[in-house]
């Protein structure tokens, strides 16, 4: 795959070098002497393109029009839209991604700027802390579909309300499968009529609303206040 960056600052800079780790060719447009002294010491030279981002020549000469991705990562929020836009209008890219700066600006990256997806750090910490106060003890191990979807990972604790109960009968949404129990260190591939027991590791490939309902089902008791 060819990613094309604009913007060499150190979110730039270190998603161009996992992607080189990740053997997909990569382009990254700067123009500020600083951050390019600095990159060059950090990237391949040929990956680096001297540039304003936003002059459709240097895009041009930079490949853009070859890239799959457009990653839009500089620290001006109307200039990542200008991007995107460019990007999709003259260029035809596929797929634009654009980092939100300033959180006020988020109702901006949407279509009407060929924006596909967005990068908004106050939306990412919000959702995890969200997620982390309405699982409680479930793990997350791998998020899919864009994090539509994610395998979980929780222990059954004593008490909880799924022990002893057949998958079937947990009334979980059929967004929430439960792919598999490891009891005892052994894995098994449950089926409806496969029972939970104390101990139990159950993962499931659920989107947010099965994991809160299976959270539910695998949280310890609630002990009486004294």
């Amino acid at each position: 795959m060819f990613v094309f960056i604009a913007g060499g600052g150190r979110t730039g800079a270190q998603l161009a070098m996992q992607l080189l780790d990740q053997n997909h060719q990569v382009r990254l447009v700067e123009h500020r002497r600083e951050l390019l002294s600095l990159l060059h010491h950090e990237i391949p030279t040929e990956v680096i393109y001297e540039g304003v981002a936003t002059d459709p020549r240097v895009l041009k000469q930079a490949g853009l029009d070859k890239a799959n991705v457009l990653v839009a990562c500089t620290n001006d929020d109307a200039t990542n839209l200008v991007l995107c836009y460019l990007a999709r209008t003259m260029f035809q890219t596929r797929r634009t991604i654009a980092r939100i700066n300033n959180p006020r600006d988020a109702w901006l990256f949407d279509q009407n700027f060929h924006v596909d997806e967005t990068i908004n750090n106050a939306d990412v910490m919000a959702h995890l802390i969200q997620e982390e106060m309405s699982l409680g003890d479930m793990m997350t191990l791998l998020k899919l579909r864009r994090g539509r979807y994610a395998v979980v990972e929780e222990k059954v604790p004593a008490g909880a309300k799924a022990i002893g109960k057949q998958i079937k009968d947990l009334g979980l949404p059929d967004q929430c499968i439960v792919a598999a129990i490891i009891r005892h260190g052994q894995i098994t591939l449950p089926r409806g009529i496969s029972t939970l027991e104390e101990g139990d590791e159950v993962l499931a490939v659920t989107d947010t609303e099965g994991a809160q309902e299976l959270a539910k089902l695998l949280e310890p008791p609630v002990r009486p206040a004294k």
